[in-house]
């Protein structure tokens, strides 16, 4: 019965339904419900540090269902994204517009890209190729090159631009983050090329397919929405990286590898992630506020992550933590002493 708490994911469509189908302030029902109600409820229910053991455990790595709803995601964020279209075709208030954009953009941000980091992490082509339709939906691609390879290589040094530096804005970490992941990703790829013994701008370079799987996506979305679902789209899917580079800002603040005498570093550990181990943020994200466990296995799916004492802990879960980083001097004050130097 354990494995039913992940259901809670259908939270999201079910309150953005809300937000696309009634009007006035009922359109901010998922701002409302993950970014006031969730972290309200974070900061007065116990946490819950278990781990699955023995039996449960090698139960929850063969049962498909923690895969299937994973895969249930695709169909779900893609037919969102054309009712969202759809609907912003249509008369509508100031405020109705704003409110659905910020639906639509948490989806992207919840389901398009932290399912599609999920399913990026698998070995099947296929898994991958799913991951890579929800990424889409955030014209966010490039992360699966730069996250599978830069990021987990890097991450606590200077060379990963996913890793806050301590006293860093969360400001000017989107843009050196975002920017930053994105040249690095096609510089990933273009070593791969020449590895390959391939043209750096092959077609077998992902980067390459996907700008091209960009363009067309521009095209379709133009021919059947015009200029004005494009313009949408393309805010909703600033909106879900918003949210990712907040979630990277938070999971890695300050938590720097050590150098060796040589240049190099020391290998990663749990200690260097924050963790949460907030219910309700666990359940909805698939356990990426374990993120010092996927960090030290990251092929480990979602479901067998664990929580050890080692991992430093934040001091709410990842709405509540997402919030806090909007104002940096607070942000800064919180986290700065729990930081082991």
């Amino acid at each position: 019965m354990k494995k039913l708490k992940y259901l809670t994911i259908f939270l999201l469509p079910l309150t953005v339904s809300i937000s696309f189908a009634q009007e006035g302030f009922a359109v901010f029902t998922p701002l409302i419900v993950f970014f006031v109600i969730v972290p309200l409820l974070e900061l007065v229910m116990p946490y819950d540090a278990d781990n699955l053991e023995g039996q449960e455990r090698e139960l929850a790595e063969n049962d498909p269902f923690y895969n299937w709803i994973l895969y249930a995601m695709v169909p779900v964020q893609v037919c969102y994204l054309v009712w969202f279209l759809l609907i912003m075709q249509q008369e509508q208030t100031s405020l109705e517009t704003t409110g659905r954009i910020l639906a639509m953009g948490i989806m992207c941000g919840v389901i398009g890209i932290n399912v599609g980091h999920e399913l990026g992490h698998r070995i099947s082509r296929v898994e991958q190729f799913l991951g890579e339709i929800l990424l889409m939906t955030s014209l966010e691609n490039h992360f699966l090159p730069y996250h599978n390879r830069g990021h987990h290589t890097n991450v606590g040094t200077p060379q990963d631009p996913a890793t806050a530096r301590k006293n860093e804005p969360l400001y000017v970490f989107w843009m050196r983050s975002h920017f930053g992941s994105y040249f690095q990703a096609w510089s990933i790829e273009f070593q791969r090329m020449r590895i390959m013994k391939l043209p750096v701008l092959s077609l077998r370079n992902r980067m390459v397919g996907y700008v091209i799987a960009q363009i067309f996506a521009f095209a379709l979305i133009s021919y059947f929405f015009g200029l004005n679902g494009l313009i949408h789209f393309l805010i909703v899917s600033a909106i879900g990286i918003v949210l990712l580079e907040t979630v990277n800002y938070i999971e890695h603040y300050g938590l720097m590898r050590k150098q060796r005498e040589n240049g190099t570093y020391e290998p990663v550990k749990r200690m260097h992630s924050w963790n949460s181990n907030n219910i309700i943020g666990r359940v909805v994200l698939f356990e990426l506020s374990r993120h010092s466990d996927h960090h030290f296995k990251a092929d480990r799916p979602y479901q067998l992550l664990e929580s050890h004492k080692e991992s430093p802990m934040m001091p709410t879960g990842y709405p509540g933590m997402m919030i806090l980083a909007l104002v940096p001097p607070l942000f800064f004050w919180v986290m700065n002493k729990r930081i082991k130097t």
